[in-house]
């Protein structure tokens, strides 16, 4: 069984700490937050024992991987140090908000060559997983469009929104990533409108609620990324690819797939599930799965420290996009 240590007890950290003392192949041996209370209350839900520092936790010979979900400003620093410890990495998105210590941390470790993946859990959804083999496979013939809907049930804390990055580094950047892994070739122009419609608040912290972005391939192929931080319903989730020969459609997940017929109306289905957490939640067990393959059979990790780079870049192009009302042409690397 492999030996982690979870960096972060909050919200995100407890439910990987859920995952992991669930898991038959992994066990908690460490946790470690800067609330020491937080930490404490995660070691009597789900065992393990807490780390009073991080080289506490990366110095125990139990240790053998690391699950960073810290706070993002955290992450570069902990990747850096877990790989000069020689711990396998699971780490949370995105890897920084600032493209040049992403790109400095991968020099410090590469020669290291860490097993690391990066947690874009949605590749792990079954229905956005099995879209991706519909398209490598080709059933209906060439990719043409696709269209990306993701909305939150609400904006996030005026707190969480000052450290985010913004909604197109913090919230886009999965769809961003999404874009990447169903499509058959990079994107290379970028396009980008954003607003903050929903709440003085975000305009005040000079964020957005409310954004648009267009993806283009070489080959001509279209991305729309529809993004919005008031979704009343529920936590809409969707993905539409329009292909040659037809379209395929991942739509949102319910609770139960009850519908309900009466004189009033008929089909009317049960609210979206609420947040990430019960929307993903397989998807996160899914990518522990992938994980422990990477580390215990020897598999390469679904989901690498570039993918995490490529992510973030197309977040700095809309970024630019929007400031200065203009297409962004991406240029290899």
């Amino acid at each position: 069984m492999l030996g982690f240590a979870l960096f972060g007890a909050g919200r995100i950290g407890c439910m990987h700490a859920a995952n992991i003392a669930a898991h038959p192949r992994c066990r908690l041996v460490r946790v470690f937050d800067v609330v020491p209370a937080a930490a404490a209350a995660v070691v009597e839900r789900y065992g393990g024992r807490i780390a009073h520092s991080v080289d506490e936790a990366l110095a125990d010979p139990e240790v053998e991987a690391v699950l960073i979900a810290s706070s993002t400003d955290t992450h570069v620093d902990l990747i850096a140090r877990a790989a000069r410890a020689r711990k396998a990495i699971l780490c949370e998105k995105p890897i920084d908000l600032d493209m040049a210590r992403v790109e400095a941390c991968w020099e410090a470790i590469k020669d290291l060559n860490p097993v690391i993946q990066i947690g874009f859990n949605r590749r792990f959804d079954p229905s956005f997983e099995k879209l991706h083999r519909e398209l490598r496979e080709g059933r209906l013939g060439g990719l043409r469009q696709l269209i990306i809907t993701s909305r939150d049930p609400d904006i996030p804390s005026v707190e969480y929104m000052r450290g985010a990055g913004g909604l197109l580094r913090d919230m886009t950047i999965h769809d961003f990533d999404m874009a990447r892994f169903l499509l058959p070739e990079e994107p290379v122009e970028v396009t980008c409108f954003a607003s903050a419609l929903i709440d003085p608040r975000v305009a005040e912290l000079g964020d957005h609620d409310t954004a648009m972005v267009l993806l283009r391939t070489a080959s001509g192929i279209q991305v729309c990324i529809n993004n919005y931080r008031r979704a009343v319903y529920g936590y809409d989730q969707r993905i539409e690819a329009v292909c040659e020969h037809g379209v395929i459609v991942a739509g949102n997940r319910r609770a139960t797939t009850l519908e309900y017929w009466s004189r009033e109306a008929t089909e009317a289905k049960e609210p979206l599930l609420h947040f990430f957490v019960e929307r993903y939640r397989e998807a996160y067990v899914r990518e522990l799965d992938a994980f422990l393959a990477a580390v215990l059979d020897g598999r390469s990790p679904p989901v690498s420290f570039e993918d995490g780079r490529r992510a973030l870049r197309l977040a700095d192009a809309a970024y630019e996009s929007l400031r200065s009302g203009r297409t962004v042409l991406l240029e290899e690397p």
